[in-house]
């Protein structure tokens, strides 16, 4: 999904890595042996893989160990699909929080309630807000927290509430909606608080592993809405009624929260995890025992004026790309029904096939393609106009046929225009954002790079939030 897609993807899935260095960035391992305060996880990336790689053994030199059976990969993977189970999860149930908010004093169910209608909007809110503040808090103060803290304290807490929510499923809430309401809010925004502080960590870890394992991450959280997807359309199948299905449905989140914890405890105690990040002091050591390095970092410190003059197009399209999608998903699209009914694919699949399943196919597509073609990564006034011309699927999704229309006329009735809309829509969402993560980093000086990325990172959470108050306010609009 959308919420949290925030790194870079320059390579497709399971593609081969092939991290070649220049001379002048390959340094031998050999310089750092001999230092009492030597870390290994100092060597930079070409050493390390190479270190892998060769296994030369020589006086002083350490031999990097080797991911056994690709474990730390598989679980680099999961762990990515994990920080965005709390929002796909909860977002794709769309069938049980209909049932749960019904009209319970009619057996009119063509009308929609205020809190039926509202509900994905209001989610977005309560994912988006807090998810953009302690993703901005993680990478300010974040370190001073031990890593093991926040990342099996963030999945103990997530797993908590995912249970809770899964036991609420089997309470009557039909007397009591408005507080049913209220908790269900509180907690995606602590469930969602947790799952920042999550994601942070992982692509910290990640950013200090050779280039692949950031990808797997990044796919991980890309088809983490696609599994979400196929997981309630399997519960729909199998299931008679919106809430077995939605029990069935979060049990899954569950485990896949369970699974998580477990695989990361066990890989955080393997050799090969330990190697990449143990604490990094050989470098503070170095600053402290030579002052003219410590004088020429100095004069390298990034400047947030200079590096925002240098990015703040990309910027600015990467804000405005989220800021479009969640205006509209799902807190609009969900409400568009299909031309017939009658048929299981018109009344039953018609909303998870096309709402979920498909944004968030073309979604880890477009990723995928702008990895491979990265064009115009180089052009930001392009990807600034092709962004701005993206604003144009927002009418075009409010004239589809929208079931609780009062405001807007119906002008496309078409499934199928409908579907053709939902790809276009979410390749782009895929394409933009990617090319612009791609761009930023590449337009600054090689010590900016990391405040470079965590700008972006902070445009792409204030544009979900942005996007999130816009959807309240275009729903206000079609009651």
């Amino acid at each position: 999904m959308v919420r949290m897609d925030f790194a870079t993807n320059v390579r497709p899935l399971l593609q081969d890595t092939d991290d070649r260095e220049t001379e002048s960035d390959a340094l031998i391992d050999d310089v750092y042996a001999g230092s009492i305060n030597a870390s290994t996880s100092n060597i930079p990336d070409s050493a390390k893989e190479n270190a892998t790689e060769t296994r030369i053994i020589a006086g002083g030199h350490r031999i990097a160990p080797t991911d056994k059976f690709n474990y730390t990969y598989v679980v680099f993977y999961l762990m990515g699909m994990t920080t965005m189970v709390p929002w796909n999860f909860f977002v794709t149930a769309e069938e049980y929080w209909q049932y749960k908010f019904r009209n319970v004093s009619s057996n009119d169910t063509s009308a929609l309630t205020p809190r039926q209608l509202e509900f994905q909007s209001d989610l977005s809110i309560a994912a988006a807000v807090p998810g953009t503040v302690f993703l901005i808090l993680n990478a300010c103060i974040g370190h001073k927290v031990p890593l093991h803290v926040r990342m099996n304290g963030s999945l103990v807490f997530m797993l908590l509430i995912m249970i809770g929510t899964t036991a609420l499923v089997r309470v009557d809430t039909d007397q009591w909606q408005d507080a049913f309401f209220n908790l269900t809010m509180l907690s995606v925004v602590v469930i969602n608080s947790f799952s920042a502080i999550l994601t942070g960590g992982l692509f910290g870890i990640a950013g200090q592993f050779s280039a692949h394992y950031m990808t797997a991450a990044v796919s991980g959280q890309a088809l983490g809405g696609i599994f979400s997807a196929v997981a309630d359309i399997i519960a729909l199948t199998f299931a008679s009624n919106p809430s077995t299905t939605a029990f069935v449905f979060f049990i899954v989140g569950c485990l896949v929260l369970l699974l998580s914890l477990v695989a990361y405890i066990v890989m955080s105690k393997t050799l090969f995890f330990k190697y990449y990040t143990c604490s990094k002091t050989l470098m503070k050591s170095s600053l402290e025992a030579d002052p003219s390095t410590r004088e020429m970092c100095a004069r390298l410190e990034p400047r947030f004026p200079i590096v925002m003059r240098k990015i703040w197009i990309y910027g600015f399209s990467e804000w405005l790309v989220f800021v479009t999608t969640l205006s509209i998903y799902p807190a609009v699209t969900v409400l568009v029904g299909s031309q017939n009914h009658g048929r299981p694919w018109n009344d039953v699949y018609f909303l998870p096939v096309v709402n979920y399943l498909l944004f968030n196919t073309g979604d880890y597509l477009g990723r995928v393609f702008a990895g491979l073609f990265e064009w115009p990564w180089n052009n930001s006034i392009l990807i600034g106009v092709l962004t701005i011309s993206r604003i144009a699927f927002v009418p075009a999704m409010l004239l589809c046929n929208i079931t609780q229309h009062h405001n807007f006329p119906v002008l496309i009735h078409s499934d199928y225009m409908f579907i053709v809309l939902m790809a276009a829509f979410a390749l782009s969402n895929g394409y933009l954002a990617n090319i612009a993560l791609i761009g930023a980093p590449r337009v600054v000086d090689g010590h900016e790079k990391e405040m470079a990325s965590s700008m972006m990172a902070a445009f792409l959470g204030v544009g979900l939030a942005c996007g999130s108050a816009i959807s309240l306010m275009i729903i206000e609009m079609i009651k």
